[in-house]
């Protein structure tokens, strides 16, 4: 990425996410600061992968790679609070603060959404449908009934005057946070995309949003899976309804493709953050080299 200024007037001193460090890499990047320098164009779209498994050796070896994030799979993966935390902790400081770590958290309830949040990360919350689980998943989010938060300060997860000195001390480390760490919602059904309009109208701490295809198109009992766009009448009205309230509330929106070249910049034109790969793609792969393989060698004599 090569942007020529950063939302707060700073010019920019790495030209990647090391420009929205906090004071110390224990604590969350300036997350919601660089999503909308992407949104607004300052910057690039930020480029991430898909880490699907959970697999602490995998986070460690891609992260000196320097993605600008990883979006870690709590939900559809079989890891345990203490993986979750520590693929956040390399995949951060094993990058030298060029990735950002995001959990997509198992649900709605605090306590993980909370656990992400205190491993450093920002959070994506699946399955969002109404205006009530929305406000529900920011006071998870946020500290301080005044931002409609519960969230509970956690008392030793920082070594006092060395990890948890504020970046802006003119504000509580809590505060800094709130403005801090990012909440991405994914809507994926009908139900989620006929109120979203109602949803960011009345939540408008929700940083960005992520449509979910495949769950999407389930719930409509419409065919679902990888590489199934979808051409039913019904469903391309449920899309545009969607991107249409995206674009109504200027809300930042991320999604994923694995489109190269000027695919890639036309489809990434709207979007502030694109995966663009996954561990779990990547192996997959292993697949057609074996079939390769093994046709080689049966013509072996």
């Amino acid at each position: 990425m090569s942007p020529d200024s950063v939302s707060n007037g700073d010019a920019p001193k790495y030209r990647d996410m090391r420009d929205y460090m906090a004071n110390t890499l224990f604590q969350p990047h300036r997350v919601r600061e660089a999503i909308q320098d992407a949104h607004n164009k300052r910057i690039p779209p930020l480029i991430g992968y898909y880490a699907g498994l959970a697999s602490v050796p995998i986070t460690r070896w891609l992260a000196p790679l320097g993605f600008d994030y990883v979006w870690i799979d709590w939900e559809h993966s079989a890891m345990n609070i203490e993986t979750m935390t520590t693929m956040v902790h390399e995949a951060v400081f094993l990058s030298g603060g060029r990735t950002i770590p995001w959990v997509r958290v198992p649900g709605h309830d605090h306590a993980t959404i909370t656990y992400a949040l205190d491993a450093g990360a920002s959070v994506v919350v699946p399955q969002v449908d109404t205006v009530e689980q929305a406000k529900h998943i920011v006071g998870a989010v946020k500290f301080g009934r005044a931002n409609r938060g519960y969230r509970s300060a956690p008392p030793f997860r920082y070594v006092h005057g060395l990890t948890d000195i504020p970046l802006d001390q003119s504000q509580s480390l809590w505060e800094n946070f709130n403005r801090q760490a990012g909440l991405m919602v994914q809507i994926e059904s009908l139900e989620g995309i006929q109120n979203l309009d109602a949803i960011l109208t009345e939540v408008p701490e929700i940083d960005a949003v992520w449509l979910g295809a495949i769950d999407a198109r389930v719930s409509m009992g419409l065919p679902a899976g990888h590489g199934i766009r979808g051409s039913e009448p019904e469903w391309l009205q449920a899309v545009e309804q969607f991107h249409a309230t995206v674009r109504k509330h200027h809300k930042p929106y991320a999604g994923f493709s694995f489109a190269t070249g000027d695919a890639l910049r036309k489809i990434t034109d709207n979007m502030c953050m694109c995966m663009i790969a996954a561990d779990t793609v990547k192996l997959a792969e292993m697949a057609r080299e074996l079939a390769d393989a093994r046709g080689t060698l049966a013509h072996t004599k």
